[in-house]
């Protein structure tokens, strides 16, 4: 049997490839350009060209493909074969260093937001050296960048890369006030937890609603749940575990580094872990990991739902966004340390991202806006809409000391004292995890808990780190130059605590009173659904900021405001003709035919004795016929209002009017039709039910 050493990133041309397959002096020129990001050179494009041509082929491939991130939310790659034709009429293999470089793919017809109009089909792509090559069946994929004609980014990768880059620039000043002048890099690392659903292909094909938006629209509930919480950690089933081994293995050949495998809250939910991973480099594969696990449920005869919300009245699926700071040297700045030099760099680091996550949640709570995503976030399964900090009672305690000028009770005689005293040794783990805070501290790393299913993660980790680097900016601008640099940094630290505590809690964030506390206390935003946070994106204060670190222009940033609202109304618009097309032409027909099958019933029984009352046929007929005329009431009341939506071009009007009267009569339908399935023969009913589907899989 292979073992998993032998053949983990056996598809992927990494540093052991390039090491063993490049000259050295193209390896040792290829490395510096990375580490450094310098400009490459043509020549050594096409040494690395060659080398990587040659590798991909020997390895089975035929096409090659500038693989990339459009803003539809999944990746786009189109296939070029390495032949060129040779003079004796046969071919030859090639591939050069611009065709690694640069690509030409047709951009017409990707989101652009008012960037580019239609005719205009123009787009390049860009190799990113950062994030390896891989061979994915017969083609070889070149992670890239995408922009338009004009240099505008048309992709989630370029402002990614640039918030990175944007972070690192901060940072590195930060480390020079603390002496630090080995240092060449800061980056950003990540490790995105994912959840999905599995059901059978043969369940799938026979609803149109999971076919056509990927979550169930109609479904009474199961008799059973998820109630006895008896899935979570539990065993998994042989159907499963065969899926998850393959899964496993197609992944871990592309030099993914999936860990961690499990059931969920859910039935028929589990979750995938990754090892932690530079965060364009964890972005790339997540988005593999995505369609890996949809082509490898196909071949099981499964499907793998990946939407937030897939039913109702149980968990939906998220992804949890581990996110840390780390040098090239390999020193993680959000754990805390044991001298008193890391610990003072460890608090302004700390301080940095509260200050952040105060300032801009906003834009986080943004990064994680989408239609199936409104569906997930403040029900008792997900993070609330409220953007808060949990810290855990320790490291609090030490934050509420600083504030005040007072000594720390968790160690005996100790003055808290930045740069003289050290912080108390405390475990890692001194707290216990909380499940219902957006954003918290576990360690070394925070963990982003708003993204849903399907969500890139690069949305949530470009304002991340552009709000980081602002907060980092702010500090250095104030610090570099000042006399006293040590008074400078405890009083920054202190000031910095003082600013923002409103963020940080430590409670149950499904409370009620929370909500209340958060919005009306504390000050603190809840944006319930994406029509309310998306414009925000183009406050002043947001668009100041993340202009001025380059991360977008103020026209991409217009452009993204359109595309994510325009995909919020397309995906609510879909959902309602789905619905009204379900509702009418299979749910109301099969009511309508068991309640004849009732009403023959009852005919037979009086034909045999009249004097019956047949109770249980005519209370059930009467039931189902109020219930088929409301369901097709609402039908028409819901088809009117889709076709009465404003089809100005105004997509914040389009976005508030779908909120506020298309999901409104969307869950009356439902409710309709939910009821008269629990009444309906399961003989009769068009569709699988939420129990098939949820205990489908055995």
């Amino acid at each position: 049997m292979e073992k998993v050493s032998d053949y983990f990133g056996s598809m992927v041309f990494d540093d052991r490839v390039m090491k063993a397959n490049l000259p050295a002096k193209v390896y040792h020129s290829l490395k510096k350009t990375i580490d450094e990001e310098a400009q490459l050179d043509i020549s050594l494009a096409n040494a690395v060209a060659a080398a990587m041509k040659d590798w991909a082929v020997a390895h089975g491939a035929t096409h090659y493909t500038h693989w990339f991130q459009p803003l539809t939310g999944v990746t786009a790659e189109k296939h070029d074969s390495f032949i060129t034709p040779s003079p004796d009429g046969g071919v030859i293999m090639e591939f050069s260093g611009k065709e690694l470089i640069k690509g030409e793919p047709d951009a017409s017809s990707f989101p652009s937001g008012g960037l580019r109009a239609t005719f205009e089909a123009r787009g390049y792509t860009a190799w990113d050296p950062t994030s390896y090559a891989f061979i994915k069946g017969k083609t070889l994929c070149i992670p890239t960048a995408f922009c338009s004609y004009g240099g505008e980014a048309l992709d989630k990768k370029t402002p990614l890369l640039r918030s990175m880059e944007a972070l690192n620039r901060q940072a590195l000043r930060i480390l020079r006030l603390f002496g630090n002048d080995t240092v060449k890099c800061v980056r950003t690392s990540v490790g995105p937890e994912q959840e999905y659903f599995l059901i059978t292909k043969e369940m799938y094909d026979q609803r149109p609603d999971l076919r056509f938006t990927g979550r169930t629209l109609f479904g009474a509930k199961s008799p059973k749940g998820q109630e006895m919480d008896d899935h979570y950690f539990g065993v998994i089933k042989p159907r499963v575990a065969a899926y998850m081994e393959e899964l496993n293995e197609e992944l871990w050949k592309l030099g993914i580094l999936a860990k961690t495998e499990h059931n969920e809250v859910a039935p028929a939910q589990h979750e995938l872990a990754p090892i932690y991973t530079t965060t364009n480099i964890a972005t790339d594969h997540n988005q593999l990991t995505m369609e890996i696990m949809q082509k490898v449920a196909a071949k099981h005869g499964l499907v793998c739902l990946l939407h937030e919300k897939p039913f109702a009245g149980v968990n939906g699926s998220g992804k949890h966004n581990n996110w840390s700071l780390s040098t090239d040297s390999g020193v993680n700045l959000l754990s805390p340390g044991e001298t008193p030099y890391e610990n003072a760099q460890f608090l302004l680091f700390l301080c940095a991202v509260i200050k952040a996550v105060d300032d801009y949640q906003d834009l986080l709570r943004i990064s994680v806006a989408t239609a199936g995503n409104d569906h997930r976030l403040g029900a008792n399964e997900a993070p609330p809409a409220v953007v808060s900090i949990f810290l855990g009672d320790e490291l609090n305690a030490v934050l509420e000391a600083i504030e005040s000028g007072t000594p720390y009770s968790g160690t005996e005689k100790t003055q808290l004292k930045l740069g003289v005293d050290v912080l108390p040794d405390f475990n890692r783990d001194t707290t216990d995890r909380n499940r219902t805070s957006p954003f918290a501290f576990t360690g070394n790393k925070f963990e982003f808990r708003m993204l849903g299913s399907s969500n890139s993660i690069a949305c949530a980790n470009i304002m991340l780190n552009s709000a980081v680097a602002e907060s980092l900016k702010i500090y250095a601008d104030r610090l570099e130059g000042v006399e006293d640099f040590e008074t400078a940094l405890q009083e920054m630290i202190r000031k910095t605590i003082k600013d923002h505590k409103r963020i940080i809690f430590n409670g149950n964030g499904y409370d009620d009173t929370w909500i209340r506390e958060a919005t009306q206390e504390r000050g603190l935003l809840n944006y319930r659904t994406t029509p309310d946070c998306m414009p925000h994106l183009l406050d002043e204060k947001n668009v100041r900021m993340l202009t001025s670190h380059g991360v977008f222009s103020e026209a991409e940033l217009e452009s993204r405001c359109e595309i994510m609202l325009e995909n919020y109304c397309k995906a609510v618009r879909i959902e309602a003709n789905t619905m009204v097309d379900m509702a009418r032409t299979q749910i109301a027909p099969a009511v309508e035919a068991y309640t004849f099958k009732l009403a023959q019933a009852a005919a037979a029984k009086k034909a045999v004795d009249a004097t019956l009352a047949c109770r249980y046929e005519s209370g059930l007929i009467g039931r189902l016929s109020a219930l088929t005329d409301a369901i097709a009431a609402r039908v028409e009341e819901l088809e009117k209002l889709v076709a009465e939506l404003p089809a100005s071009g105004d997509m914040i009007a389009e976005a508030n009017g779908i909120r506020a009267s298309i999901l409104p009569k969307m869950a009356e339908l439902r409710a309709a039709c939910d009821e008269a399935e629990t009444l309906t023969a399961k003989s009769d009913w068009p569709f699988p039910t939420y129990g098939d589907l949820l205990f489908g899989v055995r």
